[in-house]
């Protein structure tokens, strides 16, 4: 006779604990990203152009003396180019590539909060209906009856993937 230790014990199973997420604007559209990410959030500065860059790397900044380069997410997901408000800012995020770190920063209309999702509120990447490619989702969070898109930063902004598109547009 086997038992069932959780109904004996009354201990109901373990949950997984929630995940903070960024959430944040590109036009009428919220997203999110793993908070754990996120370094910090700037109010957008003048860009330094860089030539030769695909259209969506805007530019680079000096963050502390770091150079960093600034992607416009309208126009990496091949959108037209994001507009610049009162409330447009820069996420500074780590990026992964081949194992190592670095910093990239990612335009946006506004950032709205954080907030916790659990994994029991995330379905799974929709198989239509999406205007951005479905390997750079993650998931669709639930959040007040509403969802978010809940990005997958390793894939949509992948420093090798974004490196290929810039020598593709150099040989055009």
């Amino acid at each position: 006779m086997t038992t069932d230790h959780t109904a004996v014990s009354g201990l109901k199973p373990r949950e997984e604990p929630a995940l903070q997420y960024l959430t944040f604007s590109l036009g009428d559209e919220v997203f999110a990203m793993d908070i754990r990410a996120v370094r910090e959030i700037i109010q957008h500065a003048a860009l330094t152009p860089v030539p030769l860059m695909p259209e969506f790397v805007r530019g680079v900044i000096n963050l502390r003396g770091a150079v960093v380069p600034v992607i416009d997410l309208q126009a990496r997901f091949g959108r037209p180019k994001a507009k610049l408000g009162k409330k447009t800012c820069i996420v500074i995020f780590d990026a992964t590539a081949d194992g190592e770190k670095s910093e990239l920063g990612l335009m946006v209309d506004a950032v709205s909060e954080v907030i916790d999702i659990a994994p029991r509120d995330i379905e799974p990447p929709p198989q239509f209906g999406t205007s951005i490619q479905r390997d750079y989702i993650r998931g669709l969070g639930k959040v007040k009856g509403e969802f978010v898109v809940i990005l997958e930063t390793d894939r949509a902004l992948n420093i090798d993937d974004m490196a290929l598109v810039a020598e593709q547009a150099t040989l055009a």
